[in-house]
């Protein structure tokens, strides 16, 4: 049985995060899906919601589990006796930042490959960090995240950010 991850941080996840699980998950028996925790990010959802949101958003895939870690992907690959690990490319700068974790992850552990998917064009601008500024500012996320984690930022029920009351729909007129 082939198994691979796809690490990230997915705060929010995406539509871009769910059309590489979707891609992934038909090239490899099995496919973790794991939230690494970055201690230089602030995170906007917990754990245990993000993971939610991946569960929730994932569980038509039977072959996609989720699950969290706290330590360097490459010796979470191992644990899971990984062929590979699964990461989204949406730019050459992406690619270029890509490039060196693999090069260090192919000397840390050579027998775990790192298989690129470039992002479909219609996600190739997304990001989570994109979506946290349109939701700062008050603009419409619905076309670029789950509906679960639209509802999330719509009803304030999530962790620390400050948010302006309406979500959906830019400016209104009078």
């Amino acid at each position: 049985m082939k198994t691979a991850i796809f690490p990230g941080s997915f705060d929010p996840v995406t539509l871009g995060h769910l059309d590489i699980i979707e891609r992934a998950s038909r090239m490899f028996d099995r496919l973790i899906v794991v939230i690494l925790e970055n201690s230089e990010k602030h995170a906007t959802f917990s754990i245990e919601e993000r993971l939610t949101f991946l569960r929730s958003n994932t569980a038509h895939l039977s072959n996609v589990e989720v699950a969290a870690d706290h330590g360097l992907t490459v010796d979470f690959a191992r644990k899971q006796e990984a062929v590979a690990i699964v990461r989204g490319v949406r730019s050459v700068k992406d690619y270029e930042y890509e490039l060196d974790i693999a090069s260090v992850n192919q000397h840390i552990a050579p027998e775990v490959e790192t298989v690129l998917l470039y992002a479909s064009p219609e996600f190739s601008y997304v990001s989570s960090s994109i979506i946290r500024e349109l939701v700062k500012y008050g603009q419409d996320i619905s076309a670029y995240v789950p509906k679960d984690v639209t509802a999330a930022f719509e009803t304030g029920s999530y962790t620390p950010l400050t948010l302006p009351t309406k979500l959906t729909g830019g400016v209104s007129g009078g």
